[in-house]
């Protein structure tokens, strides 16, 4: 798809691999919708694009309808949605302190599996009654899975779980909106130079930098939102998750 004036939206868009996602979109000439909890990020980022800052929770129905909603009225009906809206928790199954509460795993797969599920169908049943393009597509949607979705590490049993999800969704979903002309992909980042990685000590970011076989760094938010691009570019990418972690694979701890 040519994405040269065509609506967007883009969850999580208010920092990380959502913001630099939204700004690459923005470049290549999309209208991009950003969702995200945080408004102030998702205004400065929405500002900076000259796109739209729409402020919500990504599993809650309501909320996502409306926001759907807003960006159509004020861009159009999605052609593109990237999920990149998600948080994280590193905490073991069961630890000193016993078992790990039910609401912390609860919340993660919430927003990461769920919310990602409420988005996609959304968009699904919009970008089904456009008008079809180049090859009848009418839409292209993108989610964020995980290299921990298939090398999870100890603590990281509710986030693997929810982006195990992720991953699990992307083949049903791309044959069931074959029908529609809508593809449906997702990208398995490894590493990247997120927020959550940054506010790490430098030692810690150093060692695992080095652990990245090539080349030896942290992912740049920018690298993933070039990947976005070249899905959405290219019509015949669909119904596959792609990892991009410079042959990265996690060690038990």
């Amino acid at each position: 798809m040519d994405m040269n004036g065509q609506p967007a939206i883009v969850t999580g868009g208010g920092s990380g691999l959502g913001a630099a996602t939204a700004e690459r979109l923005a470049a290549d000439g999309a209208r991009v919708a950003v969702i995200d909890m945080n408004d102030g990020a998702a205004s400065a980022v929405a500002k900076r694009i000259g796109g739209l800052a729409i402020v919500g929770d990504v599993a809650d129905a309501g909320a996502m309808e409306q926001a759907f909603a807003t960006a159509r009225a004020a861009q159009g009906s999605a052609r593109i949605l990237v999920n990149c809206a998600g948080v994280a928790v590193a905490k073991r199954t069961v630890g000193r302190d016993g078992p790990m509460p039910l609401s912390e795993f609860e919340r993660v797969i919430r927003v990461n599996l769920i919310g990602t599920f409420n988005m996609m169908r959304l968009a699904g049943a919009e970008m089904s009654l456009l008008v079809p393009m180049a090859d009848g597509e009418r839409g292209v949607i993108i989610s964020t899975a995980s290299i921990a979705a298939y090398e999870g590490q100890v603590g990281q049993a509710a986030y693997s779980a929810s982006k195990g999800g992720v991953a699990a969704l992307t083949l049903p979903v791309a044959r069931e909106f074959a029908s529609f002309g809508i593809r449906v992909l997702a990208i398995a980042p490894g590493l990247f130079e997120t927020p959550m990685l940054k506010a790490l000590p430098e030692a810690a970011q150093q060692s695992l930098s080095t652990s990245v076989p090539f080349p030896q760094r942290l992912g740049d938010p920018a690298e993933f939102a070039a990947l976005v691009a070249h899905m959405v570019a290219n019509r015949f990418l669909n119904g596959e998750v792609v990892r991009l972690d410079g042959a990265l694979r996690l060690l038990p701890r």
